[in-house]
């Protein structure tokens, strides 16, 4: 929680503490803006406005509800209460995440001998903790810090690079697990580090391929897993409908295809964000900046929230993706943002 805070104090001072260029737009400038579904953009605004308690958002949040009824009162509200603003310079890169759901046991058998753990009481926020290969010798072996036990260790590292999932254990019983804390250590791409040593060019490396060649390489693929000193903790999240979505960075569900992962520095938490991304699949939407990660840094960064499940894992492992995307702020809020003069 006390991180929550800490991320939602930024909403009030991000934007205007931003290094990065901005540069206000008008929404004939969005391509594709006219074509979206507005009320669902609103829809997903509404999941966490009122996390957003600083002056110029409070009033929009009341009248949201009421703008919500209708595709054309939901365009309105965005159009008449904000601006497009652009911050930094593009392309930006977009990647894409998902709630995996993988098999596993709440006790450790031949099959689940992998565990995923609670957050250890001793870790304080900030601390820089046990890394990732200490933890998987062993460190934390002993101590019933155990969640449960799945059946594959690439898996349980995806599932730390997703920061959530829905493990189905072997009565069909499944549980929900969120992100609970990490060890204090910065995340490290291992894709990155692939290409670094030869093994792949930038343009073979996905999470489909990082997935396959780990298993293919033994030992070798396991000690490339730990290049990656950030580890993460979870919780078991017994009261989210199976119809919800993760939690995301405001401590609501995020929802497929209308959250995005940002970098708060620059992008305030709970703002609307449009994005154009370029690629095999085009995304031309306005989505919602409901979450963050490790690997989200910078003015024009984002990951999107494909959804749960197989499907979902394999859309979201493939996007590396240019475009742009501008954030929608309070009207006084992105005047204030432009340069003096």
């Amino acid at each position: 929680m006390r991180a929550l805070l800490r991320s939602l104090s930024l909403v009030a001072a991000v934007t205007a503490a931003s290094p990065a260029p901005a540069q206000m737009l008008d929404f004939e400038a969005l391509a594709g803006w006219e074509e979206d579904d507005h009320r669902a953009a609103l829809t997903s605004f509404l999941e966490t406005c009122d996390r957003l308690d600083a002056a110029d958002w409070t009033p929009l949040c009341r009248l949201a509800p009421e703008a919500a009824k209708s595709e054309a009162s939901a365009r309105a509200f965005f159009e008449l209460f904000f601006r497009p603003v652009l911050i930094g310079t593009p392309p930006a890169l977009f990647t894409g995440y998902y709630e995996p759901e993988l098999k596993g046991s709440p006790t450790r058998t031949p099959r689940f001998a992998w565990p995923i753990y609670r957050r250890p009481p001793e870790l304080q926020d900030g601390q820089v903790y046990l890394d990732r290969a200490a933890i998987e010798a062993g460190a934390l072996r002993g101590r019933g810090l155990e969640i449960a036990w799945l059946e594959d260790p690439v898996e349980v590292f995806f599932l730390h690079i997703q920061g959530s999932g829905r493990i189905r254990m072997p009565d069909g019983h499944v549980i929900r697990v969120g992100y609970a804390g990490r060890n204090g250590h910065a995340y490290r791409s291992v894709g990155q580090e692939m290409v670094r040593r030869g093994t792949h060019r930038p343009d073979q490396v996905s999470a489909q391929e990082i997935r396959a060649w780990v298993k293919r390489s033994g030992r070798t693929g396991m000690d490339m897993l730990n290049f990656n000193p950030s580890y993460i903790f979870f919780r078991k999240l017994a009261d989210l409908p199976a119809d919800k979505g993760p939690i995301g960075a405001m401590g609501r569900s995020i929802t497929a295809f209308r959250s995005i992962a940002i970098d708060p520095a620059f992008t305030p938490l709970g703002a609307p964000v449009w994005i154009e991304k370029d690629g095999e699949n085009p995304i031309r939407s306005l989505m919602v900046a409901q979450d963050t990660g490790g690997a989200i840094k910078g003015p024009q960064r984002a990951d999107i929230f494909f959804g749960t499940g197989f499907d979902a894992g394999e859309a979201a492992g493939t996007v590396k993706d240019g475009g742009r995307m501008i954030v929608l702020l309070p009207i006084d809020r992105a005047f204030a943002m432009l340069p003096e003069g």
